[in-house]
């Protein structure tokens, strides 16, 4: 593979993006029943709210608290930077100045989620496990790349992406959480 590898295609990108979320479905099934509820009884749980899309109000973000403002400055920078990255080339100076900034908001966003307590107040909730999964995996991409191990560095990056980005992304849309809130209440 050529230090100037195209970009991975809309195909593999949705396929990526469809496999996440079919992740994403299976952990919130998961959560449900081992809160001993079924599946009809979590997803229908979900369909009964009376939430509806409209635009952002981002004046609930605006009093939220600062690490919470900071994490999705954070998850949005990384989230529109991961997609040039993906869809983009590989390997050129644009691709490295931008997997800086992807890796520094990566960071950014694993640290300020330490500091988020609310499905769990005073402790951790198991969302936390990815952002201690995108703590070690982020510098065992960026060690790959400057040892130009081009595959395992493509995968690691997208598997943080995939898990850390859409994944973990997804429970913050939740019914409830602020996300869900903004978007949808």
């Amino acid at each position: 593979m050529s230090d100037t590898s195209l970009s991975i295609g809309p195909a593999r990108f949705i396929r990526m993006v469809a496999i996440g979320l079919a992740v994403t479905v299976g952990l919130i099934l998961a959560t449900g029943a081992a809160q001993g509820h079924g599946p009809g009884a979590v997803l229908g749980g979900l369909a009964h709210l009376k939430g509806h899309l409209h635009a952002p109000r981002l004046g609930l973000l605006a009093a939220a608290p600062i690490q919470i403002q900071l994490h999705v400055a954070a998850v949005t920078t990384a989230l529109a930077i991961g997609v040039v990255l993906l869809l983009g080339l590989k390997g050129n100076a644009v691709h490295r100045t931008l997997g800086w900034v992807w890796v520094v908001s990566m960071a950014t966003a694993a640290i300020s989620s330490l500091f988020i307590h609310r499905s769990n107040p005073g402790g951790y909730s198991f969302l936390h496990l990815f952002a201690g999964w995108t703590l070690i995996a982020l510098p065992m991409g960026v060690f790959a790349a400057r040892k130009r191990n081009v595959r395992l560095h493509g995968r690691t990056m997208t598997g943080l992406f995939v898990g850390g980005l859409l994944i973990a992304g997804a429970f913050a849309f939740l019914p409830g959480r602020l996300m869900w809130q903004m978007v949808f209440g």
